[in-house]
């Protein structure tokens, strides 16, 4: 089974890679819409997220690329290979990507050395819900989880022609331990309600409303790889403090 990475790739990528590409406007606001009909597609089944304060959807170069969570005032948390291609922006707090919320600039990047994990210094401190980090224990085998995203609705092709405007939300039951894109700690889940697709990478696992993992890969059918969060607890507290 192929395990694909959920970046929209700003760059040509290797056959290996579901690619995205396109852009979003990340620092005009526009006018908010109006709620998400029910009949629409979201993160490949699953739903619209009625909640996410901790949320924030990662531009590069101005072009929607990833998701990610804000962990304290200064510091966001997503996935390493959402951040190769510099620029980064993030809205931050809002349902949708395209209004509402807070933007702020990444200032300074740090990647983990062996793991599809990075951290983002914001150019400002933002005042927000800040995403709780798991401990050891948070997660185990057979529970079920959510996964959020802005990611695509579909198995479409140039997967950038289907993001999500709005927060997506699904369920998916842990299956065990695994290894993310760099072959890091993870945590393999199987699809539920829905699976995560590209766009969705370096979004949160969320285990009874605890991060406990950040998106690395999937197959867009059956299984993703979120790397796991509580196993590089101890490297996020010396670079973020958190």
């Amino acid at each position: 089974m192929r395990i694909s990475r959920l970046i929209p790739a700003l760059v040509a990528a290797s056959a290996s890679v579901m690619t995205l590409a396109g852009t979003a406007t990340a620092a005009e606001p526009a006018p908010r819409p109006s709620t998400p009909s029910s009949v629409e597609t979201k993160i490949i089944g699953g739903g619209y997220a009625q909640s996410g304060p901790w949320a924030a959807r990662l531009f590069s170069n101005g072009r929607q690329t990833c998701t990610a969570t804000i962990i304290s005032a200064n510091w966001i948390l997503t996935a390493k290979h959402c951040v190769t291609g510099g620029g980064l922006s993030f809205r931050i707090g809002s349902l949708d990507q395209t209004s509402g919320g807070t933007m702020a600039n990444g200032a300074q990047t740090v990647t983990h050395a062996s793991s599809d994990l990075a951290l983002v210094r914001l150019d400002r401190s933002v005042s927000a819900t800040y995403a709780k980090l798991g401990q050891p224990g948070s997660v185990q085998t057979g529970q079920s989880v959510q996964v959020y995203g802005w990611g695509a609705t579909s198995q479409c092709g140039s997967e950038i022609n289907c993001q999500s405007q709005f927060l997506k939300v699904a369920n998916v039951t842990v299956t065990g331990g695994c290894r993310d894109a760099y072959q890091g700690q993870a945590i393999c889940a199987r699809r539920g309600d829905g699976i995560t697709a590209g766009g969705d990478s370096g979004g949160p696992m969320m285990a009874g409303g605890i991060q406990v993992g950040v998106a690395s890969t999937s197959d867009r059918q059956t299984t993703t790889a979120y790397t796991n969060v509580t196993a590089y607890r101890s490297w996020i507290q010396q670079v973020a403090g958190v």
